[in-house]
């Protein structure tokens, strides 16, 4: 098969209504070019990669609009916007799986091209995980101190299954299938270097262990302890 023919169709160089509203010639160049690669698995890990960050750049945009959609008390949209925030997580969630075709020694060539990368330093990871908090400000003030509600309430004493409460679920969700990420992440850390290896930034793997745990929104979880042990607290 002629490579290179193939390779001029893929650069995406062409002119069409297509190409030039998707942007594929500067979409395409973000990749190494076929001539520089260490390995034949680095445009598959880089590709993999750079589509997780579009995906958090969905995300997060989709965040900003759910926050002005809660200020708003536009509920009907808040839920409509945080099934495709779901959506997009599973589509992450099922992503990191292609990267378990790369074999463990294949993984070390590419590693020495990372020189201290890691993906703690990922822009869309970092703005995901500082954006929970003000969503969940947002909640409260629209959802929980307006209609004189606690958490407590919605869950249990005064439940009625209301937009307060479907909210309170939507983002339990995102948090869980962030968590889920997190722990997916660490599972194919653990397969391709090791769990008793370090990461590119210098720390021990089993670290990462600590950020599955992680919870945005700890007053969700708490409250279904509270309703399982009966307690009133």
């Amino acid at each position: 098969m002629n490579r290179e023919y193939f390779y001029r169709i893929m650069r995406g160089d062409g002119g069409t209504d297509y190409e030039v509203y998707v942007n594929t010639r500067a979409l395409l160049a973000c990749q190494k070019d076929f001539g520089q690669l260490c390995n034949r698995d680095e445009l598959m890990f880089q590709i993999v990669h750079q589509s997780q960050e579009l995906w958090m750049k969905l995300i997060a945009q989709t965040l900003l609009d759910i926050d002005d959609l809660i200020q708003a008390r536009q509920t009907h949209r808040v839920l409509t916007l945080f099934r495709r925030v779901h959506e997009v997580q599973t589509q992450q969630i099922q992503g990191l799986s292609i990267l378990e075709t790369m074999s463990p020694l294949d993984y070390q060539e590419i590693r020495r091209g990372l020189g201290r990368g890691s993906g703690q330093q990922s822009p869309g990871f970092r703005a995901l995980r500082q954006m929970a908090q003000p969503v969940w400000e947002s909640f409260t003030s629209q959802y929980l101190l307006k209609d004189d509600l606690t958490v407590e309430n919605i869950y249990r004493s005064a439940y009625c299954h209301n937009d307060a409460y479907m909210v309170a679920e939507a983002l339990a969700e995102f948090d869980e299938c962030f968590r889920h990420f997190r722990y997916r992440h660490l599972q194919l850390v653990e397969r391709t270097i090791g769990i008793a290896s370090k990461s590119l930034g210098g720390q021990a793997v089993a670290l990462l262990e600590e950020g599955v745990h992680e919870h945005f929104f700890p007053e969700l979880w708490a409250i279904r302890s509270r309703i399982t042990e009966g307690r009133d607290d």
